[in-house]
């Protein structure tokens, strides 16, 4: 096993990957946590790039940090929505002697509306279920998804840091 980890944390709005994602950073020793909306709401101003050139500038950001990070032996957990974007990061990666853990968290559509109502984002529940539904429609992701409806925190990150069926295999023969 290698000795850096990296944990992305991966789900729909309203599933609780910022508060896992922080529960996590606190539980692994020598860890940073990369928050990705944090980097995204960074563009400010009145003329700003379109979405998909902030999202895209918001990955190789997210891949910037995490490389530096690595390379001075601190872990890393990630908190963002991975929509497509998997597969470029591990390429990305792919030279690091490192671990990725991938964890989709989920949670049934009646949940996602109470947590969304209860802080406040009902109008983020469009674009939840959107992604929810992505996430769920795609079959490489089916061994990634942690049902995050009835669980606390503790129980989540406890298990993802028990369960190694959330590793990500990285070619590194490129």
């Amino acid at each position: 096993m290698q000795d850096k980890l990296i944990y992305l944390i991966s789900g729909p709005l309203g599933v609780g990957k910022s508060t896992t994602s922080k529960e996590l950073a606190r539980n692994i020793k020598q860890c940073v946590l990369i928050e990705g909306d944090d980097l995204l709401n960074m563009f400010k101003g009145e003329s700003q790039p379109s979405w998909e050139e902030r999202l895209n500038l918001t990955w190789k950001n997210i891949l910037a940090l995490t490389r530096n990070f690595i390379l001075n032996d601190l872990s890393v957990v990630i908190d963002f929505v991975v929509e497509d974007e998997l597969d470029w990061f591990c390429n990305q990666i792919s030279d690091l002697n490192v671990e990725l853990r991938y964890i989709i968290l989920r949670a049934d559509k009646d949940k996602l509306i109470e947590r969304l109502n209860i802080r406040g984002d009902i109008d983020s529940l469009e674009r939840s279920l959107f992604l929810l539904n992505k996430m769920e429609t795609s079959p490489s992701n089916n061994q990634f998804f942690y049902d995050s409806t009835l669980k606390q925190p503790n129980e989540i990150v406890q298990d993802v840091i028990d369960d190694t069926g959330f590793n990500v295999f990285i070619d590194t023969s490129r």
